[in-house]
């Protein structure tokens, strides 16, 4: 059996290029069940366009693509003040987790977010994926100080026509 170590050092942590669109769409769909060639390749679009030090990575184990990130940094959004990167899409594929890519690419993007001067790192996660939710922890993430809220809008609209009537 490999040591931890071994199996860690087989993982390289580069940038995203546009060659990696199809292999970021097929190790999605691998997890989602489904393929988003159009989300990627937007997002995918908009990662490579900003300039400095690139938030978009790719990871690559034993010669394949194994997992990715897509971050964007917002310039004070939402009413804060400060500049936040946030982690947009986060995945690994099935037969390489547990194989140290999801921590090479957090250990990267963390170095290349603070290059950047930022301070803080969001994501969101459903409450309900464990595992996600347990890497998080493990990766130094914790629970945010604000409220997310959602607005369900066909209920909305059937409470103000029924206010209306």
């Amino acid at each position: 059996m490999q040591d931890k170590t071994q199996e860690f050092e087989a993982v390289v942590v580069r940038n995203l290029t546009p060659d990696d669109l199809e292999a970021v769409v097929v190790l999605d769909a691998k997890n989602t069940g489904r393929r988003r060639d159009q989300y990627f390749k937007l997002k995918l679009q908009q990662a490579l366009a900003e300039t400095g030090v690139k938030i978009s990575l790719a990871a690559e184990r034993d010669g394949h693509f194994a997992g990715f990130c897509l971050a964007r940094v917002f310039y004070g959004e939402f009413g804060q003040t400060e500049n936040v990167a946030v982690l947009d899409t986060f995945d690994v594929a099935p037969d390489d987790q547990g194989h140290g890519v999801a921590g090479a690419l957090v250990r990267q993007l963390r170095t290349n977010l603070l290059g950047l001067g930022l301070k803080t790192l969001q994501t969101q996660v459903n409450w309900k994926d464990q595992r996600l939710l347990s890497f998080f922890q493990h990766a130094g993430f914790q629970p945010a100080p604000r409220l997310a809220l959602d607005l369900d809008l066909a209920a909305a609209r059937r409470r103000e026509e029924t206010a209306d009537a």
